[in-house]
């Protein structure tokens, strides 16, 4: 069953743009892993201190070996007000049935 981490954190606005740049070697990683379909970190066009997180693979199992093996961000940025979950997905299908 696939498996999709989706939501926000916010950080100070300030430190937005460096959280989303400390993540870039754990994305484009990620992306290269087998049985990752997509991940994006990125920063939230209306709200200037929240950062998106998308993250959509295979499997639970294929989630769980990427993480332990994903390299940490490059440098560590506080965020709060986390509101991101995990999903699994038994169906998937064109977005406007």
């Amino acid at each position: 069953m696939r498996v999709i981490v989706a939501g926000s954190v916010h950080v100070d606005p300030e430190d937005r743009e460096r959280f989303v740049e400390a993540h870039r070697i754990i994305v484009e990683r990620a992306r290269a892993y087998p049985g990752c379909i997509d991940v994006a970190i990125s920063p939230d066009p209306t709200d200037a201190g929240r950062v998106n997180i998308f993250e959509y693979f295979e499997s639970e199992e294929t989630l769980n070996a990427w993480r332990a093996i994903a390299p940490p961000p490059s440098a560590s940025i506080a965020f709060k007000d986390d509101q991101v979950f995990k999903h699994a997905i038994s169906r998937t299908g064109p977005p406007f049935d």
